[in-house]
């Protein structure tokens, strides 16, 4: 049975970069965004360098009804990206939208700390890696007169945080999205990104619980106490939601915006 929707997507293709999830008890970002952009009509490559992940996503879709193909892929290589976007073209025959939902940081810490290795693989996945899907769109973008490309950054891009290459690479997603948004706009191609603040979600939740060696709901606890609005995280629906929303023809005339979805943490920031 299909999904409902609205088909404010019909008839679009998405590539949608870290489509898997980490395992865990809620829906991912990747995973949420695809089911939203599927449901409103979207023909959607999952891409996730994980591809048994990329293939779960695609098997719930294809459940639901859409269409929907697994691809492999490892942001850092640039062959890999340029496979990407030919999955979609020779899949779909088209590239309409680029979400670019990858990012790390584990052994993170401050400048003293933090290790050099470190430093440069954050960068190289949460950085290069946009960079390297976006150079490998554009130019199908500009071909067809139009896209839309949604990255996801981070509240850490603007709070204060001892997560420095997290940190600084999230800040350098919001400023190649600007650029991206600049340089394409006469080509009818729109970049803007999501800077999702605390978000229930298995990578962020998850993760740290078993990193931490404790219960998920003491780390989800701690985090629902830093949220303003209504003492709670977000979910990745509200990531997904913010995305098709930016991707869809609702926001044509928005392009170089950093949108936060973050229950007012930002507001707080100033």
């Amino acid at each position: 049975m299909t999904d409902p929707g609205n088909g404010r997507l019909a008839g679009l293709v998405a590539l949608v970069v870290g489509g898997g999830q980490t395992p865990g008890e809620t829906i991912g970002n990747g995973r949420a965004t695809c089911r939203r952009f599927a449901q409103e009509g979207a023909s959607v490559v999952v891409v996730d360098r994980i591809v048994e992940r990329a293939e779960a996503t695609v098997e719930a879709l294809a459940t639901a009804g859409h269409a929907a193909v697994a691809v492999a892929g490892d942001v850092t290589s640039s062959a890999d990206c340029e496979s990407m976007v030919a999955a979609a073209t020779e899949t779909f025959g088209r590239l309409d939208i680029l979400v670019n939902n990858v990012g790390i940081g584990g052994g993170d810490g401050g400048p003293v700390s933090l290790d050099e290795a470190v430093w440069d693989r954050i960068h190289q996945v949460n950085l290069k890696g946009m960079y390297l899907t976006c150079k490998h769109a554009l130019p199908v973008m500009r071909a067809q007169g139009s896209g839309a490309i949604v990255n996801i950054s981070s509240l850490a891009a603007v709070a204060s945080t001892n997560m420095l290459a997290y940190k600084t690479s999230k800040a350098g997603v919001n400023a190649l999205t600007q650029s991206v948004a600049n340089g394409n706009a006469k080509h009818g191609i729109r970049a803007n990104a999501i800077m999702p603040g605390l978000m229930d979600t298995p990578m962020a939740v998850d993760a740290l619980a078993d990193a931490l060696g404790v219960d998920r709901s003491e780390v989800a606890d701690r985090r629902d106490e830093q949220v303003p609005l209504g003492g709670r995280q977000g979910t990745a629906w509200d990531v997904a939601n913010a995305a098709l929303f930016l991707a869809s023809d609702e926001a044509s005339f928005i392009t170089g915006v950093i949108l936060p979805v973050d229950g007012g943490q930002a507001a707080r920031i100033g």
